[in-house]
């Protein structure tokens, strides 16, 4: 899922890499220089011949995983003598790094990340760096941003899969004029006028808010030590620029129009939107719900004290990375399929069947690709898109409840408070004490709250954890527990959310074994 690691992080990035490269040299240079020889010998992979029995995981969303088994056996069928018995599972991009991380050895084989999440992983030792030849293939077949997205400290750890990751506007080009889609202003009165709504996840997700804050100028930098630990951060929101951001925002939360979502379905509602901030992964949602009057296009500007300034945006890039391994031919192998899996074919497959927007060059440079319209409004919105970096996991609870708070301000100081205690939150990161940032507490829709409130948790003799209290839930709350108020260490069910499915009475415990969490529900009774 930014602008935030600072240079001081790249270039301890850049040391911690080159320190564990060196470290590491042995051992993975073998598997890395195996895997090169066959990429130099072309398409003959005949040395590699054998059975592996592997684990990928790919994005979760309908569809993925059956086209992922697709090309694996399309990778056997054009290299006779390899058979991969693939177990391929559906892992969102950002839990599959959290639980790589967690467990590196009972991770998947060859999985699908976030950029963000890279130096993470890295540091984690989740990653077979590239070697050589294959690092100069990748290179050449894709574009410089997901190049520079997949290498830290100048070395490739893994393979670019999409340049897509980011977001822009929908809209209903029959209600939206072509001369309207630059002016938030006018978008929210032409939304007014016809009595429909204008979809921005504000109050749900510091993702989508940001973009004001980056509108105006505004940071937030993070840096982290070697281990990866969070030591500082620089952040500007809590500023005059800030303060101008979050009145941007109020033109959308005020409004009649507003609805806090980015669901491409929202095109379909009961009462249907006419404007959706969200990305490509949809697009077909929104193609179908609109039909001929489907548009797209880069955010629009908004005025604050006569002032003009064009909304911001993340970006960033889905990643493919391999785990380490201690057989070297089998390392050899998966650097091979992972190669194959994100090559232009596999990337134009995900193009025609999902929508997501490819890095490989040639891919970029199909006609179909560069006359996709929703392509073509994230080009135009990453001229204002921030590269999505390093942040720590609490950041994202704490910075979407300014945007709840500016929906109810009439005041500049109401708005300077929302400022003021998101700055504080955010400074509390580093000064929590070594009790809260090893307890475990469960955050959800439970009791109405909508994912921003954290309910303690205590540990038992037998070391597992349970609520304080027993919460009354209903079928379908959705909840996880997490440790130190951040998302680096979550359980739910099979890394996603735990979802209840009988309403009653519960306290909610988790019990860890290992490296596995497993969360179940208490009867109070």
């Amino acid at each position: 899922m930014k602008k935030t690691l600072s240079i001081m992080l790249a270039l301890l990035l850049v040391f911690g890499v080159l320190f564990m490269a060196a470290c590491k040299k042995t051992e993975s240079g073998d598997t890395q220089d195996e895997g090169d020889q066959q990429s130099q010998g072309g398409t003959d992979l005949s040395s590699l011949a054998g059975t592996y029995d592997i684990t990928v995981w790919v994005s979760e969303l309908d569809g993925v995983k059956e086209l992922t088994e697709q090309q694996i056996d399309a990778f056997e069928a054009a290299n006779p003598g390899i058979v991969i018995n693939a177990t391929v599972e559906g892992v969102s991009e950002g839990e599959s790094a959290t639980q790589m991380i967690t467990s590196v050895e009972d991770g998947a084989d060859i999985f699908c990340f976030a950029q963000d999440q890279l130096a993470r992983l890295v540091m984690a030792g989740a990653l077979n760096m590239l070697g050589e030849a294959t690092s100069a293939t990748v290179t050449e077949l894709n574009d410089a941003g997901a190049v520079a997205a997949a290498s830290v400290g100048g070395s490739l750890y893994c393979f670019p899969l999409t340049s897509d990751n980011g977001y822009f506007m929908f809209y209903d080009k029959s209600v939206i004029s072509e001369d309207h889609i630059d002016s938030l202003e006018d978008i929210i009165a032409d939304c007014e006028a016809a009595g429909r709504m204008f979809s921005m996840e504000l109050e749900g997700s510091a993702w989508y808010n940001a973009g004001f804050f980056f509108a105006t100028g505004c940071e937030s930098t993070w840096t982290t030590d070697l281990d990866g630990n969070f030591t500082n951060v620089t952040d500007t929101f809590n500023s005059d620029a800030g303060l101008v951001a979050l009145k941007g925002m109020q033109i959308i939360l005020k409004s009649s129009a507003y609805n806090n979502s980015s669901a491409h379905a929202d095109f379909a509602a009961a009462i249907p939107s006419a404007v959706v901030i969200s990305g490509t992964w949809g697009t077909s949602i929104a193609q179908e719900a609109l039909g001929e009057n489907f548009a797209a296009a880069d955010l629009p500007s908004f005025t604050v004290d006569g002032q003009t300034y064009h909304i911001g945006s993340f970006s960033g890039n889905k990643l493919l990375g391999v785990k380490p391994q201690t057989d070297a031919t089998k390392a050899a192998v998966l650097q091979q399929l992972a190669l194959y899996l994100t090559n232009e074919e596999c990337q134009l497959q995900r193009f025609e069947s999902f929508g997501w927007g490819p890095s490989n060059l040639s891919a970029q440079q199909n006609e179909t690709v560069q006359n996709d319209i929703a392509l073509s409004a994230l080009a135009e919105q990453s001229a204002f898109a921030i590269p999505q970096g390093q942040i720590h996991g609490s950041w994202w609870d704490i910075a979407k409840v300014y945007a709840t708070s500016a929906k109810t301000a009439t005041t500049d100081d109401e708005l300077w408070a929302a400022l003021s205690q998101y700055e504080s939150a955010i400074q509390g990161l580093f000064t929590m004490s070594e009790e809260v940032l090893n307890a475990f507490t469960v955050i959800g829709d439970i009791n109405g709250d909508g994912w921003t409130q954290d309910l303690p948790m205590v540990q038992q003799d037998d070391g597992s954890w349970i609520t304080t209290e027993a919460y009354e839930l209903v079928a379908g709350n959705e909840f996880k527990v997490r440790q130190g108020l951040s998302w680096d260490v979550a359980y739910g069910t099979d890394g996603n959310n735990y979802v209840v499915e009988t309403a009653g009475t519960y306290f909610i415990k988790l019990t860890i074994e290992g490296e596995v969490g497993t969360v179940e529900l208490v009867p109070a009774d």
